[in-house]
Parts: structure tokens; C-alpha cells; sequence
């Protein structure tokens, strides 16, 4: 990652954002900063920490990331807390060659032995 700001579009430089987390240096503090962290491993290639941050009841065996999308935005829409468990919504915009497309979906996420999951999704 570059010194620029992070991708998941905090404004924030990656080091002080996204950064120690994907290394594992810290943990999401909250649904929408692991929400964040995900995007931004997407968009860096990081499938690993992907998988790490994926709930073991539904994560797949393996994650792959598509080398030919490149994703170029990030905007969070709504977030609902509940006890143990959190929602975010949001659009992500990406390039796959000459298309660009939004990703617009509705995240669940719960805690775990104290650190947030992704559990999984709605598209719409």
C-alpha cells in the first residue's frame, strides 16, 4: 500500500487505517472498520486476510481474488447494531477491463471470541 490515502476511502493514510489490520498488528474495533479492512484487501489482493476475517461457519474453503478487477471506490450506506452482530451497507465501484460496475450489498457480521466477522451477504 501506498502512503496515499487508504482505499477503503477513510481519508486516512493506510498506515493509520486499514494497514495493521490487514497484518494482523490489531483487530476491527467495530463491524464497519472490519467492513473497511475487507474492502481494502480486496482492492490490494489479500485474499489471506480475507479468509481470516471470514466467520468459520461460512467461510469457504478457499478465497480468490480476481486479479483483472480492480476496485476504485468504496461508500458506506446505512450500519445497524445489534447486540453481538452488526449490518453494513455499501456500494463499492470496481474496473473489470473496460466495464466498470457498483457492488451494492447489505453485510452481516458477528463477534466471535471478542473479534468481528463477516458472516455473509445480500446483493442487490
Amino acid at each position: 500500500m501506498s502512503d496515499a490515502a487508504c482505499p477503503c476511502g477513510s481519508g486516512v493514510a493506510p498506515e493509520e487505517c486499514c494497514q495493521p489490520l490487514l497484518r494482523g498488528e490489531r483487530q476491527a474495533n467495530t463491524a464497519e472498520a472490519l467492513m473497511r479492512s475487507r474492502y481494502t484487501a480486496f482492492a490490494v489482493g489479500d485474499a489471506d486476510y480475507l479468509w481470516r476475517t471470514w466467520h468459520p461457519r461460512t467461510r469457504p474453503e478457499r478465497v480468490t481474488i480476481d486479479p483483472a478487477v480492480q476496485w476504485t471506490g468504496l461508500e458506506i450506506l446505512d450500519t445497524d447494531s445489534g447486540v453481538n452482530h452488526d449490518t453494513v451497507e455499501f456500494r463499492a465501484t470496481y474496473r473489470d477491463g473496460q466495464r466498470t460496475g457498483t457492488l451494492h450489498e447489505r453485510s452481516r457480521f458477528a463477534v466471535r471470541a471478542r473479534r468481528w466477522f463477516y458472516v455473509d451477504g445480500e446483493v442487490s
